[in-house]
């Protein structure tokens, strides 16, 4: 039975979990506990994109198998180019994450085993209808995502890589799910593969004000909400001089579809239609859904602080059920037998060491 944690509010609770202790702990902070997490994983730094040592591609090769023996997960940080307004950039979904990302990193390396990371592999992404024609948005579509990420994470698997994160900060997750499935599908690989949809993984700390939060608007895109988190982990990128505020309704009334981060639970995501509402070169030209100009860093402290907390506790459960090398058990999670797979399991280049290119595939 599914026990509840109370908090000062009658209409929110967590689970009896480790998630939900968590997210209390976060809810509860005092403002003093909430620096020290932000400082901990060293919020705000600089961009570490180009950083030796920071990411997989720039890190000495010597250096990524010594760090793989110690900590085999890695995460992908999943981006966009999109138009997000005047005041910021079109990468601000990219920046978004792997500034997150960077964080859980120098943190994780402080206990000996840093946390690998993938240079972003999806630095364009995918997008929803209504996104298609805005300038500085740059559209793949959909098969060629998923075949990109399929092919991201075979090529990681077969570098010893076998518990890899995705880490979403865009409008896209029906395609990760996609890609994930697939991947499993046509190889049928012993690992750990997910997807994590950030904003949603912490929606409790996207509330507005009338519901205990921080926040006088609720999440949409380009808005108080993003702005804010840009100007805490990335001020660089962000001018609020040429912040804009738009509204844009949809054509039906509210409560068939939610918000960015489902704050509602109604009965639809946005995602899970089209027509309901304008798309956005003919609504909003601005490139914003909501209200920029109200954007402060210190409303984005608890949201991220809750994030960095939340991705931690997933690497190190992650870890400590399987330590660096141990894998699922293969023949209750893949079609796949010990046997057939033991030359694919060897450290590379050692006796016996097949690269998984040259395994059998499985049909769709």
């Amino acid at each position: 039975m599914t026990t509840w944690l109370t908090t000062n509010r009658d209409d929110l609770r967590f689970e009896d979990t480790s998630v939900g202790r968590l997210k209390k702990r976060i809810w509860e902070a005092s403002e003093q506990e909430i620096d020290k997490i932000l400082t901990d994983y060293g919020i705000p730094s600089p961009s570490e994109l180009g950083k030796p040592g920071t990411y997989i591609h720039t890190t000495i090769r010597q250096q990524v198998v010594e760090n793989r023996e110690r900590n085999d997960i890695v995460f992908i940080p999943i981006g966009s180019t999109e138009q997000h307004g005047l005041h910021t950039v079109t990468a601000m979904d990219t920046f978004m994450v792997t500034q997150i990302l960077e964080g859980v990193r120098r943190y994780s390396a402080k206990n000996g085993a840093p946390v690998n990371l993938v240079w972003t592999p999806l630095v364009y992404g995918g997008h929803p209808h209504h996104h298609i024609g805005m300038p500085g948005t740059i559209h793949l579509g959909d098969e060629t995502l998923k075949q990109n990420l399929i092919g991201v994470m075979v090529g990681l698997w077969n570098d010893g890589y076998r518990k890899q994160i995705l880490v979403n900060n865009h409008g896209q997750l029906w395609i990760l799910e996609a890609a994930i499935q697939e991947l499993q599908k046509i190889w049928n690989l012993p690992g750990i593969f997910r997807v994590i949809d950030w904003h949603r993984a912490v929606r409790e700390f996207f509330r507005t004000r009338d519901r205990g939060g921080d926040w006088e608007t609720n999440f949409v895109h380009a808005d108080e909400a993003e702005t804010s988190v840009l100007l805490l982990l990335a001020k660089e990128y962000v001018d609020m001089q040429y912040a804009e505020e738009t509204d844009v309704g949809g054509y039906l009334p509210e409560g068939h579809f939610d918000k960015s981060v489902e704050p509602f639970a109604r009965p639809s995501k946005w995602s899970e239609g089209q027509g309901h509402f304008p798309i956005e070169i003919a609504s909003v030209p601005e490139g914003v859904v909501g209200r920029p100009n109200i954007a402060d860093p210190r409303k984005a402290r608890r949201t991220i602080a809750a994030i960095l907390s939340y991705l931690t506790l997933v690497h190190d459960e992650i870890l400590e059920t399987f330590p660096a090398g141990k894998l699922p058990p293969i023949e209750e999670t893949t079609l796949r037998t010990e046997k057939e797979m033991e030359p694919y399991l060897k450290k590379p280049f050692t006796d016996g060491w097949r690269p998984i290119y040259a395994i059998r595939k499985m049909g769709l």
